[in-house]
């Protein structure tokens, strides 16, 4: 558990997840270096909670000049006394110590639980409660294995950015065929992580369906996936302000009434 006490500054923590940051998008791109800037200064903590990448192929591909660019606007944020934190996605679970690093954030494991501003909230990616659809999830299993992820990694940097394309290909061309109850978290799942926390309160992303969902007094918060060109346009974050206050933000920084 992360506990922080508050200092001044506007908010105690914003949340974001699934960008699938990536150097053919640079409208995207540029919408979370202006974040970065303009609403990411303003608070204390910063949870990345999956998918920042399209797909991350290993910390020795941190040499690559647009991941330089991605890790130089973190390092100076973290250096500027944000506190930044990483739950890892299903398309950039590789992210490792090098790049935890080089860009000043803090690895966490899944489901994290944070208490900010007075609110104790559990913290993931998502895709883990995705359980109706067992093709995944029997994949999701082999990847995270460490001796999976060892030998992968012991592979050039070209053939397995090879690979993760064709794994990428292979994925979209399932999720045609799967419908929007499957791909989704499953109730028990859910309900499963609220009993282990003892939490009221989560956040996660992976679904790309941004909504408050409000069940037997627990309140599930689902951030949204970035597209700026989208029409209409899609991304945004949720914000904590240091009053506990939980905040849903379309990518404009409009906050959602819900």
């Amino acid at each position: 558990m992360t506990t922080h006490n508050t200092r001044a500054g506007q908010t105690g923590a914003l949340f974001i997840s699934d960008l699938h940051l990536q150097a053919g998008q640079p409208a995207t791109t540029a919408a979370f270096l202006r974040f970065l800037e303009q609403q990411a200064r303003r608070t204390q903590q910063l949870y990345l909670l999956g998918d920042l990448f399209e797909y991350w192929a290993g910390d020795d591909d941190l040499h690559d000049d647009y991941h330089q660019q991605i890790i130089a606007a973190l390092r100076t944020l973290s250096d500027a006394g944000v506190a930044i934190y990483w739950i890892a996605g299903n398309r950039d679970f590789l992210v490792g110590a090098e790049f935890a690093h080089a860009a000043g954030v803090t690895l966490l494991t899944e489901p994290h639980v944070a208490t900010i501003a007075g609110q104790r909230v559990v913290l993931l990616h998502g895709d883990a409660q995705c359980t109706e659809d067992t093709q995944y999830m029997a994949f999701r299993a082999m990847v995270r294995q460490p001796a999976w992820q060892q030998q992968f990694l012991a592979t050039p940097l070209a053939q397995r950015k090879a690979i993760i394309a064709g794994m990428r290909e292979s994925s979209r061309k399932d999720q045609g065929n799967k419908s929007y109850e499957i791909m989704d978290v499953t109730p028990a799942a859910i309900a499963a992580v609220f009993a282990e926390t003892a939490c009221d309160v989560m956040i996660h992303g992976h679904t790309h369906r941004p909504a408050l969902h409000v069940q037997d007094g627990k309140r599930r918060y689902v951030l949204p996936d970035w597209e700026p060109e989208a029409t209409p346009a899609r991304g945004g974050w949720i914000a904590i302000g240091l009053d506990g206050a939980i905040t849903r933000h379309a990518l404009d920084g409009t906050a959602l009434v819900d």
